[in-house]
């Protein structure tokens, strides 16, 4: 994981932990998906200004569907 802020680091962890809920996956998992994929750094902590005002269902449907353009099955 890149160098993050306070606030990145915050909002990855919830991200994380909504994700694993969302696809009822262990939180392990689920980090180890978006590291492997590289979606943790290169969207979820490169586009957090963003990312962070938009609402949870959107977020959980948004990277849930770049995880599978990576070509992980969920």
């Amino acid at each position: 994981m890149v160098n993050c802020n306070k606030k990145e680091l915050e909002f990855t962890v919830f991200i994380i932990n909504k994700l694993s809920d969302y696809l009822k996956k262990p939180a392990s998992e689920i980090y180890k998906i978006l590291s492997e994929t590289n979606i943790l750094d290169d969207y979820i902590i490169k586009c957090y200004d963003v990312l962070h005002t938009l609402g949870n269902e959107y977020l959980m449907e948004d990277i849930t569907e770049l995880i599978k353009e990576r070509g992980i099955k969920l």
